[in-house]
């Protein structure tokens, strides 16, 4: 099986389960030409080992003791513009996926997914293109490019106020009554909502909100 321009992928692995490590062991035991050469479980210590072993390809939590992955995947970026990086981590959220990617990963995948989905994520970063995992709305992190700000979309007080309503069933009127304010200024939000989120109807507003954790 080949790799892109590989001959051969040196892999450090970041993550403080070791049995995250053992698993991709495991999985990349067939492809000789994929060799695990590290595993460090604390962020702060990444950069220091991979000035020590050099690897293609990083595979980086999300969630890390001493520093968090977004914040060493920016350390990385600066140092390695061309090291391969794919986040790989238990959250399945699409917002987490746009950050990793804006901050600099080439590619998302979450841990649940099948063997074939992370063999497919290597290839693909491999060849200078980026990965995401197909649980994934692939849709919706385009639609978050440019408006995602650290965990959270662009959106105003109000507009996250509208949206909470929305979620509950609340109709317009309701809406304009809860929160005091005129019924023009209630479909103003909705419709800036929908614009900022590529929302269509109510119940992808509700999957936005949920995704979101609004």
């Amino acid at each position: 099986m080949a790799f892109g321009q590989f001959k051969a992928i040196n892999i450090l692995v970041v993550d403080d389960h070791s049995l995250i490590f053992d698993g991709l062991r495991s999985c990349l035991e067939p492809y000789p030409e994929l060799e695990l050469v590290g595993c460090v479980k604390d962020g702060l210590a990444v950069y220091e080992q991979c000035l020590k072993l050099k690897p293609d390809l990083v595979f980086m939590d999300l969630k890390l003791p001493g520093m968090g992955g977004f914040d060493v995947i920016r350390q990385l970026r600066k140092r390695w513009p061309k090291m391969m990086i794919i986040m790989l981590t238990a959250t399945i959220e699409e917002k987490s996926a746009r950050e990793a990617l804006d901050v600099g990963a080439n590619g998302y995948v979450v841990k649940t997914s099948p063997k074939s989905t992370l063999i497919a994520a290597i290839k693909c970063v491999s060849k200078g293109k980026v990965f995401i995992d197909p649980s994934l709305d692939e849709q919706q992190i385009e639609a978050l490019h440019g408006v995602v700000d650290g965990d959270m979309p662009m959106l105003t007080p109000r507009e996250q106020q509208v949206l909470k309503l929305i979620c509950v069933g609340k109709r317009n009127r309701d809406i304009a009554e809860d929160l005091v304010i005129g019924l023009k200024t209630v479909e103003t939000h909705r419709m800036n909502l929908m614009r900022k989120l590529n929302a269509h109807n109510v119940a992808e507003l509700m999957h936005w909100a949920k995704r979101l954790g609004s």
